[in-house]
């Protein structure tokens, strides 16, 4: 299935029923792995995985209410940086689920950790993937909003969102320059 109609089906359809949640609640969003997301060896693409999360985060922002919030102010987020770590394979047919939460701020950005899983043979929720996603909300019109605008604007409480600090080390270390910097490519 390609990600359009995914994305559009949890949008209308799943987004819409899905109960309401806290800013720092944990989303989960159900998917089922397609014969379009395999790769050669059948099972999953690691590709795949990353496509899914952003679908996953839309699920989110969409029934925590950040959605109507970005729509309001002319707001959208992107990805600055991503890290995933795979446990277990995905293979065709398996339902699984993401669950996704705001673990909170930094300066600059905002820090979501998404979790592949599928029940264990006992029916106990297992970690198939993780991964930390580092975000940043734009203006429509340009420029970045500041994090102390979305925070008070989104009502989000961070003394209650806590970034880890390996976590917040990891931010801070794979930044890039801004884009108003130079920023060359020299192999060394």
């Amino acid at each position: 299935m390609h990600m359009i109609l995914r994305t559009l089906w949890h949008r209308f359809v799943v987004g819409p029923r899905g109960r309401r949640l806290g800013f720092g609640d944990v989303s989960r969003s159900r998917f089922r792995v397609w014969p379009t997301d395999l790769d050669i060896l059948r099972h999953m693409n690691n590709g795949k995985y990353l496509s899914v999360m952003d679908v996953a985060r839309f699920d989110l922002i969409q029934r925590n209410g950040v959605w109507a919030l970005f729509a309001r102010e002319g707001w959208y987020p992107v990805v600055v940086g991503q890290t995933i770590s795979y446990r277990k394979s995905l293979n065709p047919w398996m339902r699984f689920w993401i669950e996704s939460r705001i673990l909170g701020f930094d300066d600059q950005a905002v820090y979501i950790e998404q979790r592949f899983v599928r029940p264990d043979d006992a029916g106990v929720p297992e970690i198939y993937a993780l991964a930390v996603v580092r975000g940043r909300i734009l203006r429509r019109t340009g420029g970045v909003v500041r994090v102390a605008e979305l925070v008070e604007k989104s009502g989000a409480d961070p003394e209650a969102l806590r970034v880890p600090e390996d976590v917040l080390r990891w931010g801070r270390t794979t930044r890039l320059p801004s884009t108003r910097e130079a920023a060359p490519s020299r192999w060394e």
